[in-house]
């Protein structure tokens, strides 16, 4: 069975490998994680394709290889393994992608254990601040170390960033910078962000909007929504607001291809998600056929497995329109650059009680900033706008029936 570098995206042509979880001769199961990879899309966990034992690693840590390029082999169980050749042999991990040795021993299992339970950028913070991550008890999804985890420990336990007697120094700049690579995601990132600027005239309409009507809904249904496993956000209520409205203008919902625009059929909206490593935006498929209910556990889904590094392909293509909510951050409202081949984006800023004006009394009231970001030369200003005041009328004037 080959093992090949999976396509995580439309647009992804390559990946790097992070780390193997296995060596040439370990056993491994179906499903279970064998390799890390990058890419601009998302951060993943790549499970077995089959069970057996790994006979070559074809691709090594930090390599970057074009997808559907065979990077291990795995052979049945009674099958012979072939020695590894000297291009197995293991390389030297690029700094900027796995952590440096701590300085206190843990045994090759504990070490593995922490490794999986936790990114690549908590364990060099960890290196970083010479803490044994193993020792870290994890607050995150399913154990994993974040690093929350880590700066608590360092506070707690005293431990102090800086080269240890006998390790080198990390390269510096000036007396107290730091210098690393970028990594893969933000290489990638950078790359799409640039391009995106060149190829799409970028045009931002910003409308306020009052949410008094939605957290109203909210505070009524909380206990509802819990006994049945999740929560019901106000980013629920958006994305329901804009997944409708995109039916009656299609072409918010479009996307380019060349000089072609393709309309779609489906309503696919990708939320991005903030990671300790990057930016990732899974994909909510078919999110005008879901109500509250499915999109409160199609958004935490989605964030879980983001932050698990467990997406799937399809987890991360075929978006039509796309969402960000830096609000969840505090910020008042961004103007974000569109996620291409898309020919808009909606930023969500932070949700507070602001003063307004009602039947000429001042009053205070939830609201949000929300600011539509679109190509202008698909979407004129004039659609753009019309759409906005759709999605603002439907948060503000929910109708309880449409849930």
């Amino acid at each position: 069975m080959d093992v090949v570098m999976p396509q995580m995206g439309e647009s992804v042509a390559e990946g790097t490998i992070v780390r193997w979880m296995k060596k040439v001769g370990d056993t491994v199961d179906r499903d279970e994680p064998l390799f890390e990879i990058s890419t601009d899309k998302v951060d993943a966990e790549i499970p077995s394709p089959s069970a057996g034992v790994i006979a070559e690693i074809r691709a090594q840590e930090g390599e970057t290889v074009p997808v559907n390029s065979v990077v291990a082999v795995i052979r049945g169980a009674d099958e012979a393994v072939a020695a590894p050749s000297p291009a197995v042999a293991p390389p030297v991990v690029p700094a900027t992608r796995e952590s440096a040795p701590s300085s206190g021993s843990v045994s090759r299992g504990g070490e593995d254990l922490a490794r999986e339970r936790s990114s690549p950028l908590v364990r060099q913070l960890a290196a970083e601040h010479h803490v044994d991550i193993s020792q870290v008890k994890g607050t995150g999804i399913g154990g994993r170390v974040t690093k929350h985890d880590v700066l608590a420990f360092v506070e707690q336990h005293g431990r102090s960033a800086g080269p240890s007697p006998g390790e080198s120094a990390p390269i510096l700049a000036g007396a107290d910078d730091r210098v690393e690579k970028l990594s893969v995601m933000r290489k990638k990132i950078a790359e799409h962000m640039v391009l995106s600027r060149r190829t799409s005239a970028h045009v931002h309409s910003v409308f306020e909007v009052d949410f008094a009507r939605v957290s109203e809904i909210r505070v009524s249904r909380r206990a509802a929504y819990e006994a049945q496993g999740t929560k019901l956000t106000y980013l629920s209520f958006i994305v329901k607001a804009v997944a409708n409205a995109l039916h009656d203008w299609p072409v918010i919902n479009a996307s380019t291809d060349g000089e072609q625009i393709v309309y779609h059929r489906d309503v696919n909206i990708g939320v991005a998600v903030a990671l300790e490593w990057g930016l990732i935006v899974p994909v909510i498929r078919s999110a005008d056929r879901l109500d509250l209910l499915g999109l409160s556990r199609a958004i935490a889904d989605l964030a879980a497995k983001a932050r698990a590094k467990q997406l799937k392909p399809e987890d991360v293509t075929g978006g039509t329109f796309t969402i960000t909510n830096p609000g969840a951050f505090g910020a008042l409202f961004g103007m974000p650059i569109i996620n291409q081949p898309q020919v808009a984006i909606l930023d969500v800023g932070a949700i507070e009680k602001r003063p307004v004006v009602i039947d000429d009394a001042v009053t205070a009231r939830p609201t949000a900033f929300m600011a539509l970001g679109f190509d202008h030369r698909i979407i004129d200003g004039a659609v753009a706008d019309q759409f906005m005041s759709r999605v603002k009328q439907t948060l503000e004037k929910w109708d309880e029936k449409q849930a």
